[in-house]
């Protein structure tokens, strides 16, 4: 641990400070909330015996509940949309926090959190300059909907687990890749697009004067959809329907298909007309931040494209921005989009240092305003 530390030192303590920095603003934006707009009822975690702080309680609205539910009672009624890995780590865990489970799954967050950002300033450093990977994590973590880092969510874990599967696929480690990818696809079903992207990579790196080598290090990659197909057996087994947490898609709103494929430019033409016909609220805004999230995400693929940002990066990129969009809609893309690091990367690269500054303060009031907003239990993604 000492040579760790002496190695890391400095990646450590800017981490170590981003992520204060990160847990205060949370802190100081929940005790504001109640100043600044009323709660909306029925999407706020309600502990009812007692066992968190209350100042935590927070913390686990809207998809926190299920994940507390399925981690203490196993899956309810639509829950198969939530995959297993973050609740199964939360019931393990949660005797070594006294019986807190909504503290464990937040300590969960906030390990990860702290992990996926020395994994994405060491993926990063192979190709960059340090000033750029100081700003793609900045970026990050004061992104619009970040808050979720500190939430009961999958995102800090599935980015740590994405991150750690690339930054061994880097280094050769096929096996670790394997692994890692793996846990990746039994945390979120987009963690399944790891398999041709780190298979890109291995026939990039591969080295043919061992074919036989090579070839073991190829099978490690069979790993990555182990953990997708390990949960649609127990949907087959319990409910004798393998892609179950497509089906009950439609069950949480925002018409989603659960039956059909909606192609990216219906979406986009659906947006358009809620855009025109919806009236003014906090919901509104959720519509706006989707479709304006979705657009910027389009643009920097293709910017990124063009840069020449590494392409099993941009493989993982392009698939895990499209499947969502193939329900219909883009709800919760601002969300999904923190696990889509390319982006991120490509915004540090931005040599105007007016537009990445001006980029980063908006991205610090619209931080503030999502953080209220989530806290108060209005949807935001």
């Amino acid at each position: 641990m000492k040579k760790f530390w002496g190695k890391n030192k400095k990646i450590l303590k800017f981490i170590f400070f981003l992520l204060v920095v990160f847990q205060t603003g949370l802190l100081f934006l929940d005790w504001l909330s109640p100043k600044i707009i009323t709660r909306r009822e029925g999407f706020n975690y309600v502990d009812l015996f007692g066992r968190n702080p209350d100042f935590l309680l927070n913390r686990a609205n809207f998809d926190g509940i299920h994940y507390l539910s399925i981690a203490k009672n196993g899956y309810g009624l639509h829950q198969q949309a939530f995959f297993p890995l973050y609740p199964e780590l939360i019931k393990i865990l949660t005797p070594f926090f006294g019986g807190k489970d909504l503290v464990t799954g937040i300590f969960i967050s906030l390990f990860c959190s702290l992990a996926f950002l020395f994994l994405f300033y060491k993926l990063i450093l192979l190709d960059y300059q340090e000033s750029t990977v100081r700003y793609s994590l900045i970026f990050l973590l004061f992104f619009p909907t970040s808050f979720f880092f500190g939430m009961v969510y999958t995102e800090s874990l599935f980015l740590m687990l994405v991150l750690g599967c690339f930054l061994a696929a880097r280094k050769k480690k096929w096996l670790a890749a394997g692994l890692l990818g793996a846990f990746a696809s039994y945390t979120r079903l987009v963690g399944v697009f790891l398999f041709p992207a780190i298979l890109y990579e291995w026939w990039q790196a591969k080295e043919t004067r061992n074919w036989k080598l090579e070839i073991r290090n190829l099978l490690f990659l069979f790993l990555i959809p182990a953990g997708l197909l390990k949960y649609m057996y127990f949907l087959w087994q319990k409910y004798n329907d393998p892609l179950m947490f497509f089906h009950v898609q439609p069950f949480f709103g925002a018409q989603r298909s659960g039956n059909k494929i909606i192609l990216l430019y219906q979406v986009f033409w659906r947006y358009w007309k809620m855009i025109l016909t919806t009236k003014w609220d906090p919901l509104y805004f959720a519509v706006w931040l989707e479709l304006l999230v979705a657009l910027a995400v389009l643009a920097v693929f293709l910017l990124a494209y063009k840069r020449g940002i590494r392409a099993s990066y941009l493989i993982f990129y392009g698939l895990a921005y499209l499947t969502p969009t193939l329900t219909g809609t883009f709800s919760s893309l601002p969300r999904y989009t923190l696990v889509l690091f390319p982006f991120f990367i490509y915004l540090g690269t931005i040599k105007n240092e007016f537009l990445k500054k001006g980029l980063l303060v908006l991205f610090v009031i619209l931080f503030m305003f999502c953080t209220i907003l989530f806290f108060r239990g209005w949807w935001i993604a």
